[in-house]
């Protein structure tokens, strides 16, 4: 049990540890990187009450596995995973600076990964290191780049322009829901004539979300992001007197 349980959370202390070491400005206090994590298991309840009321589809067929990836694992998964992190954050002091959207964000995420990880490796108790080593390489960095899609759009819709407030809120779901979606369809196929062109396909879209994904963070860092109406070279504003971005001047 105690070598399940390792293999199933390594993955998720790393990247845990990495997003952890990035916010170098205002680290988040450990407590509640562990409430993230906490409510990120809640999430998990969250989508299997929700799951529930679908039937699954057939996956022999490329549409069937598609509906099943949407509505049976990105959509509740994600809109639970939403949930958690509004619920999380919404009266949080310390949710004062962009970054933080990302590091709340991924720690949801990595709760549910690391709960969900628990769970398979469980049930194939006796193939568990090949799954837990599969998991980890893929599965659990893919919740967190879900995560860091979502935890981006979040901080830009709480943080940014008023204006694109309600369309960053809205991209801060459809993103992760569109990632989530396709990743799990080109897995969920069972077409044997289109499993090579897929697992192609999926291999090249997890190294293009991973790489946008670390750009994300990146830019998250960076406190003045030229698309957002401020000039390159502004220099940071203090986040308890001014909000990160402002809406561009009126001309």
């Amino acid at each position: 049990m105690i070598a399940i349980l390792s293999l199933a959370l390594i993955p998720v202390v790393f990247l845990l540890g990495f997003i952890y070491l990035k916010d170098k400005v205002q680290p988040e206090p450990i407590e509640n990187l562990i409430k993230g994590l906490l409510y990120g298991v809640g999430s998990c309840f969250v989508t299997l009450g929700i799951v529930g009321f679908f039937p699954e589809f057939d996956e022999t067929s490329v549409l069937g596995a598609a509906m099943n990836a949407f509505v049976m694992a990105a959509i509740p998964e994600e809109c639970s995973k939403m949930l958690m992190l509004w619920l999380l954050v919404r009266k949080m002091k310390e949710f004062d600076e962009p970054f933080d959207g990302i590091v709340y964000a991924t720690c949801v995420g990595l709760g549910f990964a690391g709960f969900e990880n628990i769970m398979y490796l469980f049930q194939n108790s006796e193939d568990a290191f090949s799954v837990g080593i599969m998991r980890g390489i893929f599965a659990v960095p893919g919740h967190f780049f879900f995560a860091v899609a979502m935890g981006y759009y979040y901080a830009m819709a709480h943080f940014g322009s008023k204006r694109l407030r309600d369309r960053n809120m809205r991209l801060a779901l459809f993103v992760p829901i569109m990632l989530h979606g396709v990743y799990d369809a080109c897995l969920m196929v069972q077409d044997a004539a289109a499993f090579g062109g897929l697992m192609l396909v999926w291999f090249v879209f997890c190294i293009a979300m991973f790489r946008v994904g670390l750009k994300r963070i990146k830019a998250m860092r960076t406190p003045a992001i030229p698309t957002m109406g401020m000039p390159v070279g502004t220099p940071p504003p203090i986040p308890s007197q001014e909000k990160f971005y402002q809406d561009p001047p009126q001309n």
